[in-house]
């Protein structure tokens, strides 16, 4: 019997005691636990969008830098997501979650690479505005 069908009870529901994949099998794994980390995420994601948000609005960051600031924030906010809400592990029955990730993101560069190469490329083969607007009709 598989390790997933030993933790559903006869009618195929799932017990709190379920885990993510690549997570190993916990001793007391239980209700109380899996909500103390879904809370400590829930706290590091609203401390990360508050110190944010402090960043943009005060001056405690130099204005040149606020940009690179916020960019590091908003990775470290990603990582909080992806451990604490998704479930990213570096277990061997997590790879699919990975490679489902790592897909995801290289469509999202496609299609922002295209759009930018795109753009580009309209802003170089268009006439100024000028040409466009003196010509004789």
């Amino acid at each position: 019997m598989s390790e997933a069908a030993e933790d559903r009870p006869a009618g195929g529901e799932r017990r709190f005691s379920d885990r993510a994949p690549g997570e190993p099998p916990r001793e007391g794994a239980g209700f109380a636990r899996g909500i103390r980390s879904y809370l400590i995420g829930l706290g590091l994601a609203v401390g990360l969008t508050v110190a944010s948000f402090y960043f943009a609005a005060s001056g405690l960051v130099w204005g040149p830098a606020l940009p690179m600031a916020l960019i590091v924030l908003a990775i470290a906010q990603m990582g909080v997501h992806l451990a604490f809400f998704l479930h990213i592990t570096t277990g061997p029955d997590s790879t699919n979650n990975v490679l489902a990730l790592a897909f995801g993101v290289l469509i999202v560069f496609l299609v922002i690479a295209g759009s930018l190469w795109i753009m580009a490329n309209l802003n170089h083969n268009m006439p100024p505005m000028r040409q466009g607007m003196s010509m004789p009709r």
